[in-house]
């Protein structure tokens, strides 16, 4: 199998001199090129099409970003990964919007870029921890603040809760609360869809868990 072509943009000659070294010296990885600026690497970029480009963001003429997408949209065979100082939500979702598939921050032990370009290149995403916690807390849902449970559910609805949960039927309770059974349903439904339910069983635990119902 032939070795991993990689190609290294990024303007800090310390970190592309570390980089260059970990990758030319890793078992199944091979230099194609280094560039230190925006048009350098553009350059390399085309006329070497490497399997993998590693490309950081501030570059002194001009961003990184011009990079990934060149690559994404004329190289597919070409996988792109960030190695950034910068782990800002604008960054980061800039970079994956444009192509990339990795990103890395460079305070990442040099000594994992060769195993995160191989990943990359199998198919993987390698994502540095706090950006992948970046990207989960973008994507989780915002928290619930204290549910209060009186101001959820009208008297009417908390008493046919409680009918419920006490074993009677609809048509009991419809005559006990002097109403149709249809309104009944009414509140029923107005119950489920408050409480986020689907059965009388979930509207009555769910409302036991409320202190709405108690035995």
């Amino acid at each position: 199998m032939a070795p991993i072509s990689v190609l290294i943009v990024d303007d800090d000659t310390r970190i592309l001199t570390i980089f260059a070294e970990v990758v030319a010296s890793a078992p199944g990885l091979r230099l194609a090129g280094t560039a230190g600026d925006l048009p350098q690497g553009r350059r390399l970029l085309v006329e070497l099409r490497p399997d993998v480009l590693l490309v950081d963001l501030g570059l002194p003429s001009g961003s990184g970003i011009e990079l990934i997408r060149h690559a994404h949209l004329h190289l597919p065979a070409t996988d792109v990964m960030v190695v950034s100082v910068f782990g800002d939500d604008a960054h980061i979702m800039a970079s994956l919007e444009a192509g990339a598939t990795g990103y890395l921050l460079k305070d990442s032990d040099p000594a994992d870029l060769a195993a995160a370009v191989r990943a990359l290149r199998a198919g993987g995403s390698p994502i540095s921890p706090v950006i992948a916690r970046h990207l989960l807390q973008r994507l989780a849902p915002a928290p619930a603040g204290p549910v209060d449970g009186d101001a959820l559910l009208s008297p009417q609805e908390r008493q046919v809760l409680t009918y419920s949960a006490k074993g009677f039927s609809f048509e009991e309770i419809a005559r006990m609360l002097g109403v149709s059974r249809h309104t009944v349903m009414t509140y029923v439904k107005r119950s489920y869809r408050k409480l986020q339910v689907h059965s009388k069983t979930e509207a009555i635990y769910e409302a036991r868990k409320l202190g709405l119902v108690r035995d």
